[in-house]
């Protein structure tokens, strides 16, 4: 049975509505235009102030060059053009997947699901996968309703570091990460990137590599693994861009922190 960990499920808030002062005294509610702009899953804070002051934000039809502009219910904000969606609360999850999991929400054939770990709450939302891990692997993934950010992590040109140990039957030779760091040819005549390899001795006396990928080939380390003659045991990823798995148990997800999702897109601006 997939381990499910309901500790962490909180329901989505929509975003709060803030209060200043006008010039005569009175109270105005809203939230400031450039959190508008990113509660709307276009960009971070930071980059929407860069849209705003370089004349490409409209509310209601008029340029507006103050990042503190209140923005009211029902008023209507372009970028570059673009009309957004009214500002929304978006969900993102972490969960470390069980192998033996598939990425979807559903399987026809009966097998455990992501959608499976997730806490109560959490399953109540749309919630999609950002990615995937094959049915034997484990570690980190990313869950969200973000569909923007979502799609930009998942095309190649925002393509974020993704960390992987990697346990192994046997020593690799030293030829063997050469081939990595440099840059493979697969089988199937596709090149590789460089990976970053390291090779470490668990505790056990057994033999992981903890591997950076910076490209996304189907079963990349599974496929370098076997055109080296190298037997995996495990294969877990701890890591993707700023986020981390930590000692988040299999089978459990957590919501990430504002922070978190705060580097997450700092990190895919960074990558444009």
């Amino acid at each position: 049975m997939v381990a499910k960990d309901r500790q962490h499920g909180t329901c989505p808030r929509a975003v709060p509505a803030q209060r200043t002062k006008a010039a005569d005294g009175s109270t105005i509610e809203g939230v400031r235009l450039n959190k508008a702009i990113a509660a709307a899953g276009l960009c971070s804070r930071r980059k929407a102030d860069a849209y705003i002051l370089a004349g490409l934000v409209r509310v209601d039809g008029t340029v507006e060059a103050n990042p503190a502009r209140r923005i009211l219910p029902g008023e209507q904000i372009s970028v570059n053009g673009k009309n957004l969606a009214q500002a929304q609360a978006f969900s993102y999850y972490l969960l470390h997947k069980p192998v033996q999991t598939v990425c979807t929400l559903r399987d026809p054939q009966g097998r455990p699901t992501v959608l499976d770990c997730l806490p109560d709450a959490a399953r109540q939302i749309r919630l999609y996968p950002v990615g995937r891990l094959d049915y034997f692997s484990e570690g980190l993934l990313l869950l969200t309703n973000d569909g923007q950010l979502a799609q930009r992590m998942a095309h190649p040109r925002y393509h974020l570091p993704k960390t992987y140990e990697v346990l192994l039957r046997e020593k690799p030779s030293a030829t063997a990460l050469a081939a990595m760091r440099e840059g493979m040819l697969l089988s199937e005549g596709e090149k590789l990137l460089p990976v970053e390899v390291e090779l470490a001795m668990t505790r056990n006396g057994q033999y992981q590599l903890q591997m950076v990928l910076r490209q996304g080939v189907n079963r990349q380390i599974r496929r370098m693994c076997r055109d080296l003659n190298l037997t995996i045991l495990r294969l877990k990823r701890v890591a993707q861009g700023p986020l981390r798995l930590g000692s988040l148990p299999r089978g459990a997800a957590r919501e990430l922190t504002a922070n978190e999702v705060l580097a997450l897109k700092k990190a895919m601006e960074s990558t444009t």
